[in-house]
């Protein structure tokens, strides 16, 4: 037997993510230069000024072991959120901390509901554990949230053996969100030993009314997780920089599986840095609304069906062209984000731009379609 027969079977079966193609990656294919990438969700003013100018300073002792506590930016990140210290934990990015949760409750015994569209790190880390991902159907195509979270029909899948919930609030990659009224209830009928995760890696993005800041419920529901990320609106995705806030005891399990040293010197200066960096943060979110509507507008002019997105992406419908405009897409030095793998082959996710990159794919789609 060899040591690749001898692997779990659950991770033999387990796909790895697929990352959007690096612009890089895509010039030297096609000797090209100033290709634009909208396929990732990045921030495309960059990152916080703020952040970037402790980095220099940051590097000078990168000969030493980053603070495996993360000392300083739990402090401020207390101060910003409002909670203790002892409440947050640290991920390389909010995917490192998704699956410090999932190796805290979950093993071949227990279940994880997450819905049929929600982001695909859930069922990974849930199969990587070895237990089962129980995924509930979306909201139908026309309903008010197409492709979104149909609580109801997750609080169906609820049995014994559920250990914990992922929900996605915006959801990645349909863009949809739920009402805080709608999540509010639903967490107060979630038995108290089952964990609810609200994953809001898009939360500075969105200003829309009833949508929830979970963060205030957490001493209501002590199953409460959150996770925010500073890959998005503060330009840090390279950086690797995630967190959760909890209940202290929870915190205290996840920092017990937590590989030490799991964030940066680089990452955790820029992410403090950039917590302070207000202007930046509504620069981007101001960009962002004014590039999504444009977006929005764009495909309504022409009759393009799109998921409505509370993001800073849109998720369209080119039907069965959507692999052939992605390709052609491509060639022209415009990355987006096929969605296939999701179970959605009929759509491409397309991150907002600035207005030039926007301008650059609307001429390019005039061409094609």
């Amino acid at each position: 037997m060899s040591v690749i027969d001898s692997a779990l079977v659950q991770i033999k079966q387990l796909h790895p993510y697929s990352p959007g193609k690096p612009i890089e990656e895509l010039e030297r294919e096609l000797g090209i230069s100033n290709a634009i990438k909208l396929a990732s969700n990045e921030n495309p003013l960059g990152c916080s000024p703020k952040a970037r100018s402790v980095l220099e300073q940051a590097s000078e002792h990168i000969e030493l072991y980053p603070d495996a506590n993360a000392y300083y930016l739990k402090q401020r990140l207390g101060e910003k959120l409002g909670v203790d210290e002892n409440q947050i934990t640290i991920g390389n990015g909010s995917n490192d901390v998704l699956d410090l949760i999932a190796r805290s409750f979950l093993d071949a015994s227990a279940e994880a509901v997450m819905s049929q569209y929600a982001f695909m790190v859930y069922g990974m880390v849930t199969q990587a554990c070895g237990a089962s991902a129980k995924i509930a159907p979306a909201c139908a195509r026309d309903s008010e949230s197409p492709y979104g979270h149909d609580l109801e029909a997750m609080a169906g899948l609820i049995s014994d053996k559920t250990r914990v919930i992922f929900i996605a609030n915006p959801n990645n990659p349909t863009g949809t969100w739920l009402r805080a009224d709608a999540l509010e209830a639903f967490i107060e009928n979630v038995p108290d030993h089952i964990a609810v995760v609200v994953d809001e890696a898009y939360f500075e993005y969105v200003d829309l009314d009833q949508y929830p800041d979970t963060m205030q419920w957490l001493e209501r529901f002590p199953n409460l997780i959150v996770t925010r990320t500073f890959s998005k609106i503060f330009g840090l995705a390279g950086l690797r920089v995630g967190y959760s806030v909890s209940s202290p005891e929870l915190c205290d399990l996840f920092n017990r599986v937590r590989q030490p040293f799991n964030g940066n010197s680089l990452g955790l200066a820029a992410a403090r840095a950039a917590l302070d960096d207000d202007v930046f943060v509504e620069q981007s979110r101001l960009s962002n609304a004014s590039g999504l509507q444009s977006m929005q507008q764009w495909f309504d002019a022409r009759g393009i069906e799109y998921i409505p997105s509370a993001g800073n992406f849109l998720t369209v419908c080119f039907g069965d062209s959507s692999m052939q405009i992605y390709q052609q897409l491509l060639e022209r030095g415009i990355i987006v984000r096929p969605v296939g793998n999701y179970g959605m082959a009929d759509f491409l996710r397309i991150s907002v731009g600035t207005e030039p990159q926007l301008q650059q794919l609307y001429q390019v789609l005039r061409e094609l379609l």
